[in-house]
């Protein structure tokens, strides 16, 4: 049995309303730096999303999709959805922009610590010519 307007309707701003719980976990996740839940939700995320083309697809090929503005609830149905949209797209760009300080940050700190070893490994010989430490004393054959 086909579903009617109104149920896909429901069924896609459930959805979308599970998109935007899972974006605020999301977040949590990106500030609390927990690498395994960001994955995770990623993978959910991109799964709901996808959800919810399926049903966009589902409603703009429905039979009645004629209704749905000429119904007053319908339409005041779709402006709901397109509010949680719209919702949905804030928060997402909001974590992109955290995840994307975050990975700035660790190349930051990743660089600190390259430059911290090199300097570690780093001496000069009689000469004042720089020699790294991984090479010192590897000549003696005794």
């Amino acid at each position: 049995m086909s579903q009617t307007i109104e149920q896909l309707l429901e069924l896609q701003l459930a959805t979308l309303v599970s998109l935007s719980r899972l974006l605020e976990q999301e977040k949590e996740a990106i500030v609390a730096r927990k690498a395994a839940d960001i994955a995770r939700l990623a993978g959910d995320k991109l799964a709901l999303i996808n959800k919810v083309q399926q049903q966009d697809h589902q409603i703009a090929s429905h039979a009645h999709r004629q209704q749905l503005t000429e119904n007053p609830e319908l339409a005041e149905k779709i402006e709901t959805i397109q509010t949680t949209v719209s919702r949905c797209k804030e928060i997402n760009e909001v974590n992109g922009e955290a995840l994307q300080r975050a990975q700035l940050s660790f190349h930051k700190l990743n660089n600190l610590f390259q430059q911290s070893r090199g300097k570690q490994q780093m001496t000069y010989n009689s000469s004042g010519v720089a020699q790294n430490i991984r090479s010192l004393g590897t000549n003696i054959k005794a």
